[in-house]
């Protein structure tokens, strides 16, 4: 209910001030609470915006295709082609938006022959077609593009393209994108909320090279010219991001993966040095395929197959071409990320950016504030992969332990349309968050259903987090709104409270948004017990004796507080 304020009749005038006090001194908490709030967030520029929302200039046209065709040369570090770009027109327009970042160019816009005028604002290129579009065709324009792109210092956190060399001094190029964007690299609608359904990737490098990118090899032109191009077709629906260019002298070895679509193509791309422990260590691949399509249903990309691509940096989860520098070692670059052992009996990289399949690439945010969608479910699959394969006290052993990494700084969803994610906490806390929904749901079966029909009712779209706590609290028939709005739209832990007075129990939730009734399972004198506390709402529970222990159970991220 809203907040407000109701006075009995009858009243004394003593009791009329005393809740006027307590009144005004709410109103100057609330009032410092926002004060806190607005001066944490940071300020955004017209920049963010043209980034971050759906402006006019995109709102009228819908991606069909794209086929982007560059000649990446290592030994400048430049990237010179064009993309084509086609779409559907959806409302009358004649300005369109064409994101590239600086120091890149646009050098020209093309279609049907002419040259169209083009004005840059920023980041943002703004593309004048003459005239407005007729709704419901599909018409194509080709953007022309050079330079030397930013590079990336420290990739994947930030992102753009590594320049390195292997151990044999060759080049070894990749890029890596999520956050700063796509357009660090190449010219593109470069909003998350609107993909293209198929796209062509041609990419020209040095002869001795090869390209690996997104989904299926379809050709390899050698140029005569000391280059060759290689051309990879996806042939499903991609974000933005997840498109990849990865450049070395690559050797390859594959296998078929048996799944629930059938044959899965897995092929593995690694430098040549390191191909035994490739063969070794991508073992895990299978491993992770058989659990996730247990737990979220068939792999999303069978017709574009599954690719794991030795990078120079970390990893990263590009769509049918996960990239992978984790140095052939278990756990996070050999770091148990838990503290509790079981982090250490898989690859982390293979594991979580693999993941990502599901939870980014098939599913996929509309704005990144709700990346918590990609991130809390993928680092929850980490849980479920070791639930999968070694029980489920591994799995929850893992997730509890991945409690220490939580900071509580920011909330995990961000600022709509400015192009700004929450807090890193939507890793730790979101898993935390989804492991605690498990044990509300306290039906494993349902559980796995609710994940697969998660997969089945978003495949291959964007969404809003709104979309995704819809959906769940649909599916365990129970309003989440405030079991959402505290773990995703705060930074307190709901704080379990409690006195003991012989064999009668109270207990409330404390620190918690107005509204909070999560369901709580605790021991008592070593029984099982389910409380239905409510937000700062003191309740009675009576035991047959006197209560001699009590403990929440440790799945339910939340902490307690005995009082007196």
């Amino acid at each position: 209910m809203p907040f407000g304020i109701i006075l009995k009749f009858g009243q004394s005038q003593y009791t009329r001030n005393l809740q006027a006090m307590k009144i005004h001194l709410i109103l100057l908490f609330a009032f410092a609470v926002l004060s806190t709030v607005l001066a944490a967030q940071p300020a955004f520029t017209r920049q963010d915006t043209l980034r971050g929302s759906v402006t006019p200039e995109r709102a009228w046209w819908d991606l069909t295709y794209y086929h982007l065709d560059i000649f990446v040369n290592p030994a400048d570090s430049t990237i010179a082609g064009s993309n084509t770009i086609q779409y559907r027109v959806l409302a009358p327009g004649q300005r369109m938006q064409i994101d590239l970042q600086p120091p890149l160019k646009i050098e020209k816009v093309m279609q049907n022959g002419a040259s169209l005028p083009v004005q840059q604002d920023g980041n943002a290129w703004f593309v004048d077609l003459g005239e407005p579009r007729k709704p419901g065709t599909v018409e194509v324009v080709t953007v022309h593009y050079s330079g030397r792109p930013q590079i990336a210092r420290r990739p994947p956190w930030d992102a753009a393209l590594t320049w390195e060399t292997d151990a044999n001094g060759k080049p070894f190029v990749a890029t890596s994108c999520q956050g700063d964007g796509a357009s660090l690299w190449w010219p593109c609608k470069d909003h998350m909320y609107d993909e293209p359904d198929s796209m062509l990737i041609s990419v020209r490098v040095p002869a001795g090279l090869m390209d690996v990118s997104n989904g299926r090899l379809r050709r390899v032109d050698d140029n005569g010219d000391g280059t060759k191009t290689f051309h990879w077709f996806v042939s499903n629906p991609i974000n933005n991001y997840g498109v990849n260019v990865n450049i070395a002298d690559y050797v390859h070895f594959s296998e078929q993966y048996q799944g629930e679509k059938g044959a899965l193509d897995c092929d593995y791309y690694v430098l040549p040095y390191n191909l035994e422990k490739a063969k070794k260590q991508f073992q895990d691949v299978p491993r992770m395929m058989e659990a996730f399509e247990h737990w979220f249903g068939p792999y999303p990309f069978y017709e574009d197959g599954f690719k794991l691509v030795e990078v120079p940096y970390l990893g990263m989860e590009h769509q049918s071409s996960v990239t992978y520098g984790n140095g052939y070692l278990n756990g996070y670059r050999g770091f148990d990320l838990s503290g509790s052992g079981w982090g250490l009996k898989f690859d982390f990289i293979i594991i979580h950016e693999a993941g990502h399949e599901w939870f980014a690439n098939s599913i996929t945010y509309e704005d990144i504030a709700d990346m918590w969608v990609h991130e809390g479910f993928t680092a929850y699959s980490e849980n479920l992969f070791l639930d999968y394969h070694y029980g489920k006290e591994a799995g929850a052993d893992y997730v509890i332990g991945t409690r220490a990494n939580i900071r509580n700084d920011r909330p995990i969803i961000g600022v709509y349309d400015v192009n700004h994610r929450g807090s890193g906490d939507m890793y730790y806390k979101g898993a935390n968050m989804l492991h605690t929904l498990r044990q509300i749901v306290y039906d494993d079966e349902k559980w796995r259903g609710i994940l697969r029909g998660l997969n089945r009712e978003f495949y291959h779209q964007t969404v809003s987090s709104q979309q995704v706590e819809a959906y769940l609290s649909a599916y365990t028939a129970r309003d989440l709104s405030s079991f959402f709005d505290q773990y995703l739209r705060t930074v307190m832990i709901p704080r379990l409270e409690y006195r003991i007075q012989g064999k009668k129990l109270s207990y409330r939730w404390a620190n918690c948004v107005p509204g909070f009734d999560m369901p709580v399972r605790v021991l008592i004198n070593e029984e099982e017990q389910w409380l239905l506390p409510a937000s700062n709402e003191w309740k009675e529970w009576k035991a047959s004796k006197a209560i001699k222990s009590f403990e929440p159970d440790r799945n339910f991220y939340i902490t307690r507080k005995q009082v007196e």
